[in-house]
Formats: structure tokens, C-alpha cells, sequence
């Protein structure tokens, strides 16, 4: 059995030196490596820009968006949408484990695991489309795939239907993240406050900001702001385009005496969005891009031409316990697991 790089460079079709992430092609060989784990897939959750644009391009049409899926797969090797550069994550089972990983890992053949690392680095075959979820980004498929020795998981819970644990470790990072930046008193928008991390981050926000803070949902939809209210997740909200930045800089204004934000959370899965961002932030305060829409380059000049002395964080998938940190929300709020329930489960 061939050796393997735990960042799982051996896999890197081109060009070579890079890590798999970035890289245009991997090898999607379902032969593992002495130190990979292969699975066997049953769902994949895809990023939500990058499912978003596939919908787009494919006009709604499900077989065309099975082919544009197969057609990304077949090029890379992995699931990187070629548009977003973003991915997602997938759930599946345990089928064999590579011996230099004894010892190492607490996974054993046969358990069910959700992938903690995005599917634009993730090795992947898709054998057969047994069901699309447009609605919540998700396909159900047969296929396989490969977690390298560095990459992260988290067991599924027995307490949480599979769809909807899925959804929640998704976008585990943005509550998680949340959590560490959101201090008692803060005044906090969430952009996109309506979606599905968009949900979480208000709940983890109003949290953390108490009594003395203030949350600021916006959505773009009537329907989906009330949902949001009768959850009672924020302490405002705003009906409102996140790509028209003077107006929505004009409404959080008026909601906040003109001091606006101390934190901005970026959660949308559109593009343009990144002035509205640094608008609705205060000089000095912070802009948390989650959403990967998200143009940088229009960020950092964006905010120079305005004049915005604020500190942009690029929204890590990653902080440590995000996935026990995110499943917890479920626990803990009666209001927000119905809500994923009955959408994502």
C-alpha cells in the first residue's frame, strides 16, 4: 500500500506543489493510501453560493444540474464548483481504514460520519444521483470518497435525524465563530439573517450580546423574516437588498442612532454584497465574512475607498468544538430545531 502525505498532496494532479484545495485536478482513485480513510457517501450537503449558481446555470432543470455536478466531478476529481471555487460536505459510512491510521483515529469501519472538510479538497466519485434536494442543497447519491489523515469529522449524533445534522455541521463554523466574536452589549447585523447559518449565528448572537446588546436580522423576504421573528432569534429586523449597500446603510442607521454596528456577519449566497458589509460596520469594528460569495479583493479596496478603519475576518470553516458547539444549538433551542426541522430534516 502506497505511503500518503497527511495533508493529502500525493493526491495533486495539477499543478504539482500545491495543496489539494487549490489544486485544478486530484486524483480520485477510490485505492487508498496507507493513511486515508475511504467512505461510502450518502449524501452530499453543497455549499450554498456554489449550489446556488449551479441552480442558476442549470435553469432549475434537475437533470442538468446532475450533469453539470458529474462534469465538475469528471475535470477535478473533486466537488469545487468552478464558478465559486467552494464546495460543501457529505455524510456517509466508514468502509475501510488505512493502517498507518491505527491508533490514530477512534473511527472504526462502519460508523456514520459527516465530513468537517470542505469537498473542493475531498477526493469523490459519484457512481449514481438517487435524489436532489434543490431546496436545501443537498443530493443524495452512491458514490465514494476520501478523507486524508489531517482532515476532520464529527461522528453523527443518535439524537439528531441525519438531514438535519447535516445541515447544522454545514456551516458549523459560522455559530461557532460567532460565538467567540460576539461580546455582552454588542450591537450585532446579521446579513443574510434568514438562511440557514444565517439562523444560527442571530440565535448565538442575541446569546452572547444579553440584555444590553442588539441583534439586527435582515432577509430579503417577507416570508422568511417572519419565520425568523416568530422564533424570536433577533431584536430588528430589516427588509432589504443586501447588494443595495447605501440603503441598507441608510435602515441600520435609523435602527441604531446612527452608531451602527460593532459586528457585521456576512452569511448570504450571493454575490456583491461585500460595501453593504463594511457600511453597516463601525469605524473600528469587525465585518466576519462567512459567506463564500464573498470577493475579497472587492473587500480590502472596498473598504479602503471608503475609508473604513474596520477588521475583516474571512470566515473559517473551522474553530475548535464547532461541530459540538453548532449540534448543541439544536439541544438547547426548541424554536430553532423546529425550524431545521422543518426544513432541512
Amino acid at each position: 500500500m502506497k505511503k500518503g502525505c497527511p495533508y493529502g498532496t500525493h493526491r495533486v494532479i495539477e499543478p504539482k506543489g500545491v495543496l489539494p484545495q487549490p489544486a485544478l485536478k486530484i486524483d480520485n482513485d477510490m485505492a487508498i493510501y496507507d493513511n486515508e480513510i475511504l467512505i461510502d457517501v450518502q449524501t452530499l450537503n453543497v455549499d450554498s453560493a456554489s449550489f446556488t449558481q449551479i441552480k442558476e446555470q442549470a435553469k432549475g432543470d434537475t437533470e442538468e444540474i446532475k450533469k453539470i455536478m458529474k462534469g465538475i466531478v469528471a475535470e477535478r476529481g473533486k466537488h469545487q464548483n468552478p464558478v465559486t471555487g467552494s464546495g460543501g460536505m457529505l455524510i456517509g459510512t466508514i468502509e475501510k481504514i488505512g493502517p498507518a491510521l491505527e491508533g490514530k483515529t477512534d473511527l472504526k469501519v462502519g460508523d456514520k460520519i459527516a465530513t468537517l472538510v470542505s469537498l473542493s479538497l475531498t477526493p469523490l466519485r459519484i457512481d449514481e444521483f438517487l435524489e436532489i434536494r434543490p431546496e436545501v442543497d443537498q443530493v443524495d447519491i452512491k458514490g465514494k470518497a476520501i478523507l486524508f489523515e489531517s482532515g476532520i469529522y464529527a461522528v453523527l449524533p443518535d439524537d439528531l435525524p441525519e438531514n438535519l445534522a447535516l445541515s447544522v455541521l454545514d456551516v458549523a463554523g459560522a455559530p461557532a465563530q460567532t460565538a467567540k466574536l460576539v461580546k455582552p452589549g454588542d450591537t450585532v447585523v446579521v446579513i443574510g439573517g434568514t438562511g440557514k447559518s444565517g439562523m444560527l449565528c442571530l440565535y448565538e448572537a442575541k446569546k452572547r450580546a444579553g440584555v444590553t446588546g442588539k441583534v439586527i436580522c435582515i432577509g430579503s423576504r417577507d416570508k422568511t423574516i417572519e419565520r425568523v421573528k416568530n422564533a424570536n432569534l433577533a431584536d430588528v429586523y430589516i427588509k432589504a437588498n443586501a447588494t443595495n449597500a447605501v440603503e441598507l446603510m441608510e435602515k441600520v442607521s435609523e435602527v441604531t442612532n446612527g452608531e451602527m454596528a460593532d459586528i457585521v456577519i456576512n452569511s448570504v449566497n450571493i454575490p456583491n454584497t461585500e460595501m453593504s458589509s463594511i457600511l453597516l460596520a463601525k469605524d473600528g469594528g469587525i465585518v466576519y465574512f462567512f459567506s463564500m460569495a464573498t470577493s475579497f479583493t472587492k473587500a480590502a479596496l472596498g473598504a479602503e475607498g471608503v475609508g473604513k478603519d474596520i477588521t475583516m475576518i474571512i470566515g473559517n470553516g473551522y474553530t475548535k468544538d464547532h461541530a459540538a458547539i453548532s449540534l448543541e444549538l439544536m439541544r438547547e433551542s426548541k424554536e430553532l430545531r423546529r425550524i431545521f426541522e422543518e426544513l432541512y430534516a
